[in-house]
């Protein structure tokens, strides 16, 4: 009987030190991937945080390591200077770095068309692009909203003429609106249009840009050509994690609200956080059947390229190609 016992102890410690070298040998494998956000945590992030609190990326190999950011020049900056593995910003901004000479590829757009809205004042309702002839509208240098208005009018037959933008700060654009001191401003869908009806209680008539044909890329993954070159299996195993992730937030938005205000104590109420969260997930997808998410297109990349030209002097456009690799996505 005491022989059976040493042999049963004995089976038992060998199979608690296998597991224990199982579990760190999985936590060896595992490759850092440092990630920077081109901004302040907000719902549009929630997947990121719910696959990580669900161990979806240790699961793919990775360790996780995300920071807030403070605008996409400074996101992009620490990028070339090899202090991140991969940037979250706007796909246009990174079109248009890549175009003055960024060594720096696009290896994922999971927003093909930024989810941007006009919204207004019930007495001055706009809710078609025509609407806009004779309104006053909120702009800032570099603001996605109104940076391709002429571009958005074209689309839609409206003569731009009649609608005067009005130049103010970034941050004024939104206070200059609520005070009536002009008609329209642009807000993003997935953040801060939920914090405004939150806030005022109201809900502003809405021109949602997307469906009437403005595509301007918006939530990319960015990466340098050197981190390309040498980490490409740490940013495939991401990309694929981040796959899943999305699927478990729009199955679970509430789980993602949670895991995002874990590390958000500050942020809006779980409510506009959920808000947020949604809205994020409906602008998420492929850009057609059969391909995966994050797949980018090439006309996605050419019309994006006459769309900054439409607002700034770009040269000739350099060949679609540079702009972008769909290498680390799992078909």
């Amino acid at each position: 009987m005491l022989h059976i016992t040493r042999v049963i102890r004995g089976a038992a410690l060998i199979a608690t030190t296998a597991v224990a070298t199982l579990v760190a040998s999985q936590g060896a494998m595992a490759e850092e991937v440092k990630v920077r956000f081109s901004w302040k945590l907000k719902g549009e992030y929630g997947f990121f945080y719910l696959g990580e609190q669900k161990g979806v990326y240790k699961d793919a190999g990775v360790a996780l390591k995300l920071g807030e950011g403070a605008g996409s020049q400074a996101a992009l900056g620490s990028l070339i200077q090899g202090q991140e593995d991969a940037v979250i910003l706007p796909g246009i901004f990174a079109i248009s770095a890549i175009q003055k000479g960024m060594p720096v590829k696009i290896i994922a757009l999971y927003q093909p068309e930024t989810p941007i809205a006009l919204i207004s004042h019930a007495d001055k309702a706009v809710t078609t692009p025509k609407d806009l002839e004779g309104k006053t509208i909120a702009h800032a240098v570099g603001e996605t909203g109104t940076s391709y208005l002429d571009a958005f009018c074209e689309i839609n037959q409206v003569d731009c003429s009649k609608v005067s933008k009005i130049q103010m700060d970034s941050q004024s654009r939104v206070p200059q609106f609520l005070q009536g001191q002009v008609d329209v401003v642009s807000v993003y869908r997935t953040n801060d249009l939920p914090v405004l009806e939150d806030r005022t209680g109201q809900t502003f008539p809405t021109l949602d840009m997307t469906e009437y044909g403005l595509a301007i890329p918006g939530m990319a993954v960015v990466a340098s050509d050197d981190g390309i070159a040498k980490r490409g299996a740490a940013l495939k195993s991401f990309l694929a994690a981040n796959a899943k992730a999305i699927e478990m937030t729009r199955s679970d938005p509430a789980a993602a609200t949670a895991a995002l205000k874990a590390v958000w104590q500050a942020g809006p109420s779980d409510k506009v956080v959920q808000q947020q969260i949604e809205a994020t997930s409906a602008s998420l997808h492929a850009p057609a059947d059969g391909k995966p998410l994050g797949w980018i297109e090439e006309k996605a990349i050419v019309d994006a390229l006459k769309l900054v030209g439409s607002a700034e002097d770009i040269g000739d456009p350099k060949p679609a190609s540079t702009f972008y690799t769909n290498d680390f996505l799992t078909q």
